[in-house]
């Protein structure tokens, strides 16, 4: 099928127009060809080690590891914390899988890009093409490994700081990354192991580098920008030119898909750490200051079998919020070899348990409001990290009597995997397609489910981090979008009317992983194979990711005279005055039904208590 030539030669048009109008012819002929937007690998180029650069000889999988980091008869060595991690098992993670086929059935090459982060090794195996994956092995699957990481070298050679031999390793490079993130990672080619210690006592060749102790390590695969979408001076996020390569590496100019390390970064805890009193660390924990701080908590034992003991081995448990997507892939593996499904319970537990670490609940009543206070006690906004389906809410119950339930705020349904969201506060990241994007893929526009095509914010209330600053964030594509924080605001207080005749209340915030809406459009979306299918059996059979408990608390329930709503004491006009004002908004303080939305059903409530 053929296409009409433009009526006029983009090559002639300014840059941004040349840009869109590019665009819009190539995307014409995908759409008649099936709605995907023909992008190429050099769309998705990036620095640093490329395929070819390295062979998979140089390269140890991890069982190879274990013999010594992973028998020291202790739960703390590298080996065995890291075996019950995502990071272990990213190369099999279900939820990845089936993520990665609707963005590669979007933006040809997507799939490319993903596997740079979630199954590294494919660049020094050459397995991230072709794109879909189909080529990868085991050797693959062994996700973000022990060598791959302790083969990374920093980027930003400091001299006289950084190990000597990394400056041949960047000298040798075509293109040597200038910013930390999108998995523009260096890999020695040598395979040379890297690590903190220096350890003259290994089996194998060492080099002792500080990179593994600062968190821009981490931000080189938790940093992610959409590579085919970039923020233009006027602070649009536009599709560039296909078949070319990102027109700036920086993420922070890219469509946000991750910003966990820009988060951290511009934090309180990256500008001379925070004591948190032991609340993270492990053992003699105080002030947290890197990544590793919280993720890799400290623990006494041995690196290695025939190591000294150290009272402060950096744990490999890498917890996140990943409890959920561990015990599928101990569903996805049960007679697999390579996945320890005792190791993987205990991944699952140090999820729960960080979650539990990451936000804590307070909360007062005046008058005839119940305020409850969600503090985010982590270095980054809560939730973090893939924006898809992620959410954290409140459920608050009022009690009358000992057991009666008057009332209940973010009600989830177990049964159908139902949020009420209507009555509550969700605390998320949703993304959308513009008018233009909508045009360009036929897809509609508003918020999607397509996170390769998002190219606007529809939203992020998301808690931030001690130290947030609502212009560096936003210059740094992490904004607060509906949702509302000042400079250096880390909590969010929540005000929920009180029924009347209550006497107790209880309050948990809850985490979720994945919702109903977004698993079944990965799988309604997938043309391609079946892993949409095996994901939402997974999900079916594992509790349909039923929400963590990620903090509670319960308090008694005072008197008060009900719908006065300015607190002092009667009911009359100016109650009257509050409620006409926050008509047919989702203001749970003047919702006297509980129904979500102040109307005439809190009217008449408040019209029958008048005095």
């Amino acid at each position: 099928m053929s296409l009409e030539a433009p009526a006029v030669d983009p090559t002639t048009l300014p840059q941004k127009r040349r840009r869109r109008a590019i665009i819009v012819l190539l995307c014409s002929a995908t759409l008649i060809a099936g709605g995907l937007i023909p992008t190429t690998e050099e769309d998705f180029h990036l620095p640093g080690t490329q395929i070819g650069d390295m062979t998979e000889d140089m390269m140890l999988q991890s069982d190879n590891c274990m013999g010594c980091h992973g028998l020291t008869l202790n739960t703390a060595d590298p080996y065995t914390t890291w075996s019950g991690s995502l990071m272990a098992h990213a190369g099999r993670d279900p939820l990845f899988e089936a993520q990665m086929v609707t963005a590669n059935q979007d933006v040809t090459y997507a799939g490319y890009y993903c596997m740079r982060c979630h199954v590294p090794m494919s660049i020094p195996t050459g397995h991230a093409l072709p794109p879909d994956g189909s080529e990868r092995d085991p050797f693959d699957s062994d996700g973000v490994s022990c060598h791959f990481c302790h083969a990374m070298v920093d980027p930003q050679y400091v001299k006289g700081e950084s190990p000597s031999e990394d400056a041949a390793v960047l000298a040798a490079l075509a293109e040597v990354p200038e910013y930390y993130g999108n998995a523009a990672f260096v890999l020695d080619p040598n395979g040379t192991r890297r690590g903190p210690r220096v350890t003259p006592l290994a089996a194998h060749a060492t080099i002792q580098s500080d990179f593994f102790k600062s968190g821009d390590m981490c931000g080189t695969c938790h940093d992610v920008g959409n590579l085919c979408i970039t923020r233009d001076a006027d602070g649009v996020y536009r599709y560039n030119a296909i078949g070319e390569p990102t027109p700036n590496h920086d993420p922070w100019t890219q469509f946000p898909l991750e910003r966990t390390y820009t988060e951290w970064k511009l934090s309180a805890f990256n500008q001379g750490g925070v004591d948190m009193g032991g609340r993270f660390g492990g053992v003699g924990g105080g002030v947290v200051s890197s990544c590793q701080d919280c993720h890799m908590p400290r623990a006494v034992g041995q690196a290695c079998v025939w190591g000294p003991e150290y009272p402060d081995l950096a744990r490999h448990d890498f917890a996140g919020a990943s409890a959920w997507v561990l015990q599928i892939i101990a569903m996805a593996y049960p007679n697999d070899p390579s996945v320890n499904q005792k190791s993987l319970l205990a991944g699952q537990a140090a999820a729960v348990d960080m979650l539990q670490r990451a936000a804590s609940l307070s909360a007062a009543q005046e008058c005839g409001h119940y305020t409850v206070r969600v503090t985010n006690e982590s270095g980054h906004k809560i939730p973090t990290g893939h924006i898809e389906g992620r959410r954290i809410w409140l459920n608050v119950k009022f009690y009358s009597g000992k057991k009666t339930l008057a009332r209940e705020y973010g009600h989830y349904d177990m049964a159908q995997a139902h949020l009420d969201e209507e009555t509550t506060v969700v605390y998320e990241m949703h993304v959308g397609l513009s008018p233009d994007a909508s045009a360009l893929t036929g897809y509609p526009a508003g918020e999607t489910t397509h996170m390769a095509l998002a190219d606007v914010i529809v939203k992020d209330n998301r808690i931030p981090p001690r130290g947030f600053d609502n212009e560096t964030y936003a210059a740094a594509g992490a904004p607060a979008i509906a949702g509302v924080y000042a400079d250096g605001q880390h909590w969010s207080d929540v005000s929920f009317a009180i029924p009347d005749g209550v006497n107790r209340v209880e309050v948990t915030l809850n985490y979720q992983t994945v919702t109903r809406h977004y698993i079944e459009a990965l799988r309604d979306g997938n043309h391609t194979n079946t892993k949409g299918q095996e994901l939402y059996d997974l999900w079916e059979q594992s509790g349909k990711c039923a929400p963590i408990s990620m903090a509670t608390l319960s308090s008694a329930i005072s008197g008060f005279v009900f719908g006065d709503l300015d607190c002092d004491g009667v009911v009359g006009g100016t109650d009257l005055a509050v409620m006409l004002n926050a008509w047919g908004a989702h203001n749970h303080a003047a919702d006297l039904s509980g129904d979500g939305v102040v109307d005439a059903a809190d009217l008449a409530m408040m019209l029958s208590a008048w005095e």
